[in-house]
């Protein structure tokens, strides 16, 4: 770790972190509390794939969709309209509409391997996302001054690294820079997450064998054909799945390659001095 001491961390001039772990849990809340508190640069991979690695896809999305509109059509091929997405830090809903759902069309479900091509394009993005991060580093240095950096990870990096690999290239080059943090939830945040998910569910990444085999066991299971798939129905059914699919690689990489910080303790930060005491902590009880 680039940090050997709670000491060490605290007397840094430039602290450097990544957060990582499940969706909801406090990644872009501590961010945002960090950043408008002054001093830090918030980088959010997430952003990152939806603008520079994705932002051509999901507008071309758009574009094929106002297509069908006659009056649309006419004003996009006389350039007389421009579509865009408006995604933000707190707003990734161009990102997650894009990647989409499998199931039947008539539901807003894509073709299967239309969601695998989707699915390939969010992988390769968001692995190149996050090798950008020490060019960001460096920028938010050279550029804004900023010595303190943020790194608001998207949930599926474990899904992208092998944590078991003292040689991961990805990992060993994220460690080299930043100080990775796990926000572990408790059992009672993941039952929180999966009703909140079942009440609106959304498109996620997932490993390519892991998809299939959900894809698979969830035809066998319902006895459906997959153009008869309903798409909301297949996402709720897998997403418990992913979250228990996810937490041994989140520690995996916690335990080999960062520290460990809990959400309750997150969720009681209120500046960036708690921050501090917080990852000091957290370092001197690794």
């Amino acid at each position: 770790m680039i940090y050997s001491s709670g000491d060490d961390w605290r007397a840094a001039p430039k602290k450097r972190v990544l957060l990582f772990g499940m969706s909801g849990l406090g990644k872009t809340h501590v961010s945002s509390l960090l950043r408008e508190a002054g001093g830090w640069f918030h980088y959010s991979v997430d952003y990152r794939i939806g603008t520079r690695y994705m932002g051509e896809h999901i507008s071309d999305n758009f574009k094929r969709e106002a297509m069908k509109v006659p009056l649309l059509r006419e004003l996009l091929m006389t350039d007389s309209v421009y579509i865009t997405s408006n995604i933000t830090f707190s707003n990734l809903s161009p990102l997650s509409t894009y990647l989409g759902k499998p199931g039947d069309p008539d539901k807003g479900g894509l073709g299967l391997a239309e969601y695998q091509r989707r699915q390939e394009q969010h992988r390769v993005a968001e692995i190149a996302a996050l090798r950008d991060t020490p060019h960001f580093i460096e920028r938010a240095q050279e550029i804004y001054g900023y010595g303190n950096f943020v790194c608001d990870s998207g949930g599926s990096i474990c899904e992208v690294v092998d944590p078991d690999d003292p040689g991961d290239p990805l990992l060993t080059t994220l460690s080299e820079h930043l100080l990775l943090v796990w926000i572990k939830g408790s059992d009672a945040h993941t039952a929180e997450l999966i009703r909140r998910f079942d009440r609106a569910p959304k498109p996620m990444y997932y490993k390519p064998d892991f998809l299939l085999d959900c894809w698979s066991g969830y035809l066998a299971e319902t006895g459906l054909c997959e153009s008869a798939v309903d798409p909301d129905a297949f996402v709720r059914w897998t997403y418990a799945r992913a979250l228990a699919h996810r937490q041994p690689r989140y520690a995996a990489m916690a335990e080999k390659w960062g520290v460990t910080v809990t959400a309750e303790e997150v969720s009681a930060l209120r500046g960036p001095e708690d921050f501090d005491a917080l990852i000091a902590a957290a370092i001197d009880r690794r």
